[in-house]
């Protein structure tokens, strides 16, 4: 099978897609910001486009990916490199200020998203595009594969009373859309009318594909997605982030890997069986282990749990059973379960957990042992709506 070609590869490729741009450039970039041959973008963006590259602008976790944690923010520098400006979009702002759009013609946004809902990189480049519209300058879409697959959807609509920046969004926990198709729907639904739009979409790209398929190199886009399998089970377990529940931070499969010092797995495995098959919840295998985090939650304490072994991509719900795992895990802890508490993600007085599910009908749902009906009424509300805008802007 062909490797697909990215936005960024086209751009470097295509010479009449360079010709289009005169001015001043900035690149919004990371670390999986490379070509198909590991390259890291600025190199040849700087290569063809000399003095124009002005301005590199980086997400959460850093231009150089190197940052753990929620609300640790990167600082602004000169690059020793490159000699040019690096404007953290994750510092005392997540909106560009005028002075780092000063002097720009067009911004290249390059970042490798998970297809989640919570994860930011999606809000940068919203939250980018309403700043650019007000200027004139033009927001350029680099686009890449949805890792998880572009047509799978899951999970509830966000309830814009609990946007934040983990949800700015009415859209699914997997969103089933690419950057650009992100950048489409904000156009078109949410506000950002007036922004000067490109998108430079792939080439031999499918909405089918897992991450695989696209041939391309994978490179982890955020400090604790190591593995593709992780890209999938993150659509569930970043849940935990919002509870006393490790997620696996501090291990070497983040993500993939969950639970807590007061659980044995084995016996509490004998209770989930019956309640995960009731649920109709297949295509994983949960394998009982004791693991020892490094940092983070529950350092250096041996936490009784799972690793969830994704054995079908096509069954496996991963939101539905992260959901499911966390009610029994709420109620088999008891006093030892907590929720986590304010502030998250510059959040001061919703919980943490509330912001992650874009609602609070599941931590109620979770915390009374709701039903399986329920669940499904929950997850049902303003789909119709969701499915009907983003089949009017899909590119793919």
């Amino acid at each position: 099978m062909a490797m697909v070609s990215t936005g960024l590869q086209r751009l470097i490729e295509e010479k009449s897609l360079q010709e289009k741009f005169k001015g001043n450039i900035a690149y919004l970039c990371h670390s999986a910001s490379v070509t198909k041959e590991l390259e890291h973008g600025l190199l040849p963006l700087q290569r063809i486009f000399g003095k124009q590259l002005t301005k590199i602008f980086g997400p959460q976790h850093g231009f150089v990916t190197d940052v753990q944690d929620n609300m640790v923010e990167t600082n602004h520098y000169v690059h020793p490199y490159f000699k040019i400006p690096v404007y953290s979009l994750y510092s005392e702002t997540r909106i560009p200020t005028d002075e780092m759009l000063e002097n720009l013609d067009h911004i290249f946004v390059d970042l490798q998203d998970v297809g989640t809902r919570i994860y930011t990189y999606i809000y940068t480049m919203t939250l980018l595009m309403e700043a650019c519209q007000k200027k004139g300058i033009e927001v350029v879409i680099l686009d890449r594969p949805n890792p998880i697959n572009a047509q799978t959807l899951e999970g509830n609509i966000l309830d814009l009373n609990y946007s934040s920046f983990v949800g700015r969004h009415p859209i699914p926990v997997r969103h089933g859309l690419t950057m650009g198709e992100v950048a489409l729907m904000h156009q078109k639904y949410w506000g950002g009318g007036e922004c000067k739009l490109t998108v430079i979409e792939m080439k031999g790209y499918e909405r089918s594909m897992s991450y695989e398929d696209t041939n391309l190199p994978w490179v982890l886009p955020s400090p604790n997605l190591a593995t593709i399998e992780a890209a999938y089970t993150f659509v569930g377990t970043v849940l935990y982030e919002g509870t006393n529940i490790s997620e696996g931070r501090g291990t070497t499969r983040s993500l993939e890997i969950i639970g807590h010092p007061k659980i044995e797995a084995f016996s509490f495995l004998e209770k989930l069986k019956p309640v995960l098959e009731k649920a109709g919840l297949s295509g994983f295998i949960l394998r009982p282990l004791v693991f020892l985090p490094t940092f983070q939650k529950h350092m250096n304490k041996p936490c009784g749990g799972y690793q969830i072994h994704v054995t079908n991509r096509e069954t496996f719900k991963p939101w539905k059973l992260c959901q499911y795992l966390l009610r029994e895990f709420y109620h088999e802890l008891g006093t030892e379960f907590s929720w986590k508490q304010p502030p998250y993600e510059y959040e001061y007085h919703k919980m943490p957990v509330d912001l992650i599910n874009g609602t609070d009908a599941l931590r109620k749902w979770v915390e009374k042992r709701g039903s399986d009906e329920e669940y499904e009424a929950i997850m049902k509300k303003n789909q119709a709506q969701y499915h009907e805008e983003r089949q009017s802007i899909l590119i793919y």
